[in-house]
């Protein structure tokens, strides 16, 4: 397969698997800001703190407010993350693959992008939100089912694996962020509301309710909600399963010895996880080290299959 086209597929997955978070992320924060108690002050802001996109925030937008917030991450075209640029990447690559991908997903890819272009501020306003970013959400997951079920496990198959797994390891790695930090925002005295209410949004996000509840066999807690998240073998969505599914999917690609050898350590790393402590900075340093390992390994992908071309142009 020609290097440029593994790239474009691996992408496709990435910014694909970007939409759906993205839209879930807003929807489920929006739910969690209403369910919190009203004296306590957490900011949409976070979300653009969650995303690594400070800088860019404060180069478009003056008040951190709602409204600037969400359409910063639903629609700004300025921001390379947001749910219409990222929507935008994952048109243009399946264009431009259309002949290792089935017929109709570039079909579905047109109709959902001009749907969220038509009908992006639905997204920004609050009236309709929830219902515009479900359909966003069903839509991607509409575009996966037919390629996961149409498309023969050769090695395109193999990079939308590795794309979709590696941005999906990514978001998991930053929504547990974001709950530890909301947690430890709230107020002591009202800790054991304040860590329902946010662990049991942080598995919203994940559609990991039923799964969790199945699993662990508790109520929310925040140790056994990371756990989950991090650990659980079966969970589409954990840390676990996404590195899994990554070594799975190098296996069947050429030349993965540095690859294989990056993703078994990474899957070697633990936090030791202690119910009777809170989920504080030691939890947070650790999931920024596992986005480094995740950014680390996306570099390594990119240098053993994707820049052949340029090394060969040179």
């Amino acid at each position: 397969m020609l290097s440029k086209v593994a790239e474009r597929l691996y992408w496709t997955a990435r910014h694909l698997e970007r939409v759906e978070s993205t839209a879930r992320l807003v929807s489920v924060y929006d739910s969690l800001l209403f369910d919190l108690p009203n004296d306590l002050d957490i900011s949409w802001y976070n979300l653009v703190t969650l995303n690594s996109a400070d800088d860019l925030f404060a180069e478009r937008y003056k008040n951190r407010d709602e409204r600037n917030v969400v359409k910063f991450l639903l629609a700004d075209d300025t921001n390379p993350s947001s749910m219409l640029s990222a929507l935008k990447m994952v048109r243009e690559n399946v264009r431009t693959t259309r002949d290792v991908l089935p017929q109709e997903s570039w079909e579905m890819v047109n109709e959902l992008y001009i749907f969220a272009n038509e009908n992006i501020q639905q997204g920004i306003n609050r009236s309709a939100r929830h219902e515009f970013l479900n359909k966003m959400v069903k839509g991607c997951q509409q575009i996966n089912g037919l390629l996961m079920g149409t498309m023969c496990r050769d090695a395109s198959w193999q990079f939308l694996r590795l794309g979709r797994n590696l941005e999906r390891a990514d978001m998991m790695t930053r929504l547990l962020d974001a709950g530890a930090a909301a947690q430890i925002q709230g107020e002591a005295e009202t800790h054991v509301l304040i860590s329902q209410i946010v662990w049991g949004n942080v598995l919203r996000s994940s559609s990991a309710e039923l799964s969790y509840r199945r699993t662990m066999r508790s109520a929310v807690h925040e140790s056994d909600v990371a756990e989950f998240l991090l650990e659980d073998p079966y969970f589409p969505r954990s840390l676990h399963f996404c590195l899994s599914s990554m070594l799975s999917a190098i296996k069947d690609l050429p030349n993965n010895a540095k690859a294989k050898t990056a993703l078994q350590k990474a899957s070697k790393v633990h936090f030791e996880l202690d119910e009777s402590k809170r989920l504080g900075v030691e939890f947070r340093e650790y999931l920024n080290q596992q986005q480094l390992n995740l950014n680390d390994m996306h570099q390594m992908f990119n240098e053993t299959w994707f820049a052949i071309i340029q090394r060969g142009s040179e």
